[in-house]
């Protein structure tokens, strides 16, 4: 992954620019039929805050992102929020939730990368734990805007998440175009 694209000014601002009409409000209802109201909540890669701003409305929800430009940002538009310096891979943290949530943001990660990244939320989620994550749909990967993006297809993510949580619901959705993401809901298991 090449992470430098969210680690400067200007693109941080292009990036808030692009995304502005893009909101994940309708996998956060989707959320809502698994997740119960007021449940503390994780989002990984919170970028703009745009997610976590509906997020909070339902959940004690704290945002994270490992772009120091977007915590700044964050931080500046929401001082009641929480947000955590953290790695989409890692997560160190000592805190655990009853959910974890994130809007194509693990796309970024490479198949191994997801992996480690799987297992640690297993970790820091509470038992019966959620989790909510949108990818790209596709086969392969490529570097758009010097950011590494790895598409995936339902059986794959069935692979990748099936040792760690039972699969809620895996459901195709148009953020662009018809059927161009995936939208996955997992309970822990382990």
């Amino acid at each position: 992954m090449s992470p430098e694209y969210y680690k400067t000014k200007e693109t941080v601002e292009e990036y808030i620019r692009l995304a502005k009409d893009v909101n994940g409000d309708e996998l956060i209802e989707k959320l809502k039929n698994f997740l119960p109201s007021n449940s503390s909540l994780l989002e990984i890669g919170t970028g703009p805050g745009t997610d976590w701003n509906i997020l909070i409305k339902d959940y004690n929800v704290v945002g994270s992102d490992n772009s120091q430009v977007f915590l700044n940002h964050l931080n500046s538009t929401n001082p009641k929020g929480r947000f955590l310096e953290l790695d989409a891979i890692t997560l160190i943290t000592n805190e655990s939730f009853n959910g974890v949530y994130s809007n194509k943001v693990l796309h970024h990660l490479k198949d191994n990368e997801l992996i480690d990244s799987i297992k640690r939320q297993s970790t820091i989620l509470q038992p019966n734990g959620i989790i909510c994550h949108s990818f790209w749909k596709g086969e392969g990967s490529e570097i758009f805007k010097g950011l590494f993006v790895n598409y995936h297809s339902e059986s794959k993510l069935r692979e990748l998440f099936e040792p760690h949580f039972e699969i809620l619901m895996i459901e195709s959705y148009a953020e662009f175009e018809k059927g161009d993401s995936l939208l996955l809901i997992g309970k822990k298991t382990s």
